[in-house]
């Protein structure tokens, strides 16, 4: 075959979590260039599944050529133009993430960015896919096949790693939206079993998306929504034709865990337009080798976010309380982070790929999520628009219909354009709230509406620490800036070894024992020597901030609230 590439994936071995990978092409040019993505679409952070990766050779004809290794991604070599070759390499398949690749005797479940190299010069050119299992197992990829019904046809590299591999014993079920048939597979379930009417309810969702957006779903009759029920485990990562989602079966039986589950697929469906259609322009097309900065990701996930706490709602599987309660957690988030007065929405947009998905305890204080501070923002929009008797929804329209649609990718300066059409003000408003620190207009937003957010304190002084526990031993993973731990010398690492001594096994006795006295004995350990200080507790803070209704709200107000609650 002259032009195109075709990828063969062994998957028949599961048990020893390796899939073996050939690739095959006929080369126009003497010296070609392989190279296997450093990141995954949706999931904004260098991984480098390179790593994973071992015995990789290439052959044509009887000669065996060397392959010269230019960084950790990317090989080179000489080869005779005209003439098919073969790579064939190894990838490890242990890490059971919605972005990296798992195979066990259970299930495979892969993405194809952390699999197939991209030969230069075949990008748009077609992409065949064959793929071996175990006997019984079924095979699901979102993309069409040829007439033997046996090899997935792309129509290039992008088409082909856009499409998630699942195989093992499942049977997809047909799930229906607006007259357009998905594919809902199911891998594990709740030791309960689903919930009654789950299917109706995930049909609900995602038509309550296509009625937010006023249009059918975008993908193609291949869709497929992905759910792997795990006993720990959360996330989503979407795709042109399918949604893969993790969801913890625990969290079902916690209060409102059924409706974060319902969120989740509605954000991942919604993404089917806002991101992987209507996205910014740096992402079109995708550089595979390296980060890509943006500062549009809070417009991509954060007013994502702000809508799928609506989806359930919109949908009829919850009330206004429950919106007001999800809400609010968002909020309360925004609120009490310090890192909102260090980094701007913009700056933790551009910082993803260092920030965000590479964060730890020890520096949360230091930056802000884009979901949930671009959730904030979006709330604060969508009322500032309300005011005018238009909404976020229709600004989301709008930029669909001007760029989705035709697959343009958009500018901070479309973005602020088209906000300024259906407001004047937010020309120069929506920058300041953009790149400033602090600046969101929350609790007016929230009093426009007829809405409080009332402060619910903690009940236990605060010694300005967040501690874990791990076999019997408490840690320190972080302090508060300026905090009684850190004026009293203590930093992450450390071991709480005994408050007022007292000795600590775990956060609970550690929780008991900072009732009383103000003036606390800590005895910690720090590498291994035994050291002693003593901090001066704070009053009890606040520990989270609730949506209520306002009982003095105008009639105005309520009013504008009934409107807000319409989302459309």
């Amino acid at each position: 075959m002259l032009g195109g590439v075709s990828t063969h994936l062994d998957l028949s071995n599961p048990a020893a979590q390796t899939i073996g990978v050939v690739l095959q092409w006929t080369p126009r040019q003497s010296v070609q260039t392989i190279s296997l993505p450093v990141w995954t679409p949706g999931s904004y952070t260098v991984r480098d599944p390179s790593q994973h990766l071992h015995s990789l050779s290439a052959v044509q004809g009887e000669r065996t050529l060397l392959l010269e290794r230019r960084s950790p991604e990317c090989w080179q070599f000489s080869c005779e133009p005209g003439e098919p070759l073969c790579i064939r390499y190894r990838l490890e398949a242990r890490q059971l993430t919605v972005r990296t690749n798992h195979l066990d005797p259970e299930f495979a479940s892969l993405s194809l960015p952390a699999v197939v190299m991209l030969v230069e010069g075949e990008r748009w050119n077609e992409h065949r896919l064959q793929i071996s299992v175990p006997e019984h197992w079924s095979v699901a990829v979102p993309l069409g096949q040829d007439g033997s019904g046996s090899v997935f046809v792309a129509e290039d590299f992008d088409h082909l790693v856009d499409a998630p591999v699942h195989a093992g014993s499942f049977d997809p079920e047909p799930l229906c939206v607006r007259g357009q048939t998905h594919s809902l597979i199911l891998l594990g379930s709740p030791p309960c079993g689903w919930p009654s009417g789950f299917k109706h309810d995930l049909e609900a969702v995602c038509t309550a998306v296509c009625d937010l957006v006023q249009s059918d779903p975008s993908a193609d009759q291949e869709y497929q929504l992905v759910i792997q029920t795990l006993e720990q485990g959360y996330g989503g990562l979407e795709h042109d034709n399918a949604s893969v989602m993790q969801f913890p079966w625990p969290t079902l039986q916690e209060p409102g865990g059924y409706r974060k589950l319902l969120q989740l697929v509605g954000h991942e469906y919604l993404h089917q337009w806002n991101v992987r259609r209507l996205r910014p322009s740096e992402f079109i097309p995708y550089r595979y080798d390296r980060p890509v900065i943006s500062d549009g990701l809070w417009f991509a996930e954060g007013v994502t976010s702000y809508f799928d706490l609506a989806l359930p709602l919109l949908a009829g599987l919850s009330s206004r309380l429950d919106l007001l309660k999800d809400l609010g957690a968002d909020l309360s988030h925004v609120l009490l982070n310090p890192g909102v007065a260090i980094q701007s929405l913009a700056d933790s947009s551009r910082e993803a790929w260092v920030r965000l998905y590479k964060q730890t305890p020890a520096n949360a204080h230091s930056q802000i999520s884009y979901y949930r501070l671009g959730t904030a923002l979006a709330f604060c929009l969508d009322v500032h628009l309300r005011q005018s008797q238009h909404s976020l929804a229709e600004v989301l329209r709008c930029l669909w219909n001007r760029f989705g649609v035709h697959g343009r990718g958009y500018r901070r300066s479309d973005l602020l354009a088209c906000f300024s059409e259906y407001s004047k003000d937010l020309e120069t408003l929506l920058p300041d709230w953009l790149d400033g620190r602090s600046a969101l207009p929350i609790e007016a937003s929230l009093q426009r509406i007829g809405l409080s957010l009332n402060p619910v304190r903690d009940k236990t002084p605060s010694a300005g620490w967040l501690i874990r526990e791990r076999q019997g031993r408490v840690w320190i993973d972080r302090t508060d800036v300026d905090g009684p731990a850190q004026r009293g010398g203590l930093v992450a690492g450390d071991e709480v070894v005994a408050l007022r001594d007292w000795r600590c096994h775990s956060v609970q006795r550690c929780s008991e024992l900072l009732q009383g006295d103000s003036n606390l004995k800590v005895t910690y350990s720090r590498r291994g020597v035994l050291k002693t200080t003593d901090l001066l507790l704070q009053d009890p803070g606040v520990d989270r901030h609730e949506l209520a209704w306002d009982p003095g709200a105008t009639q105005a107000e309520r009013a504008l609230r009934d409107q807000w609650f319409g989302f459309l």
